[in-house]
């Protein structure tokens, strides 16, 4: 996928949730996904170290929480803009 697609997607994500549909789908993830998306709404795009230190959980913790957040297309990456060999995190909301 290239990354004009996935910035299309990503804008199209973006226009098409609503508040209400954002809550509907953070409301039934664990508690540190809900936890990494409020960090990822006050700053982003992140990478998943800021996150573990932003958040203050495990590196493993973060890892799980932003697949609970994948799985229900509330977050994208994308490469680093500083360091090519680390994805980012941003919300789709």
């Amino acid at each position: 996928m290239s990354m004009s697609t996935a910035e299309d997607h990503a804008a199209a994500a973006e226009d098409s949730l609503s508040e209400e549909e954002y809550r509907d789908r953070l409301r039934d993830l664990p508690p540190s996904a809900k936890l990494v998306a409020k960090v990822l709404e006050a700053d982003s795009p992140l990478s998943q170290g800021q996150l573990a230190e932003e958040s203050l959980l495990p590196d493993r913790t973060v890892r799980y929480a932003l697949n609970r957040l994948e799985d229900v297309d509330l977050i994208g990456s994308r490469y680093s803009f500083r360091d090519a060999r680390k994805q980012v995190y941003f919300l789709k909301h």
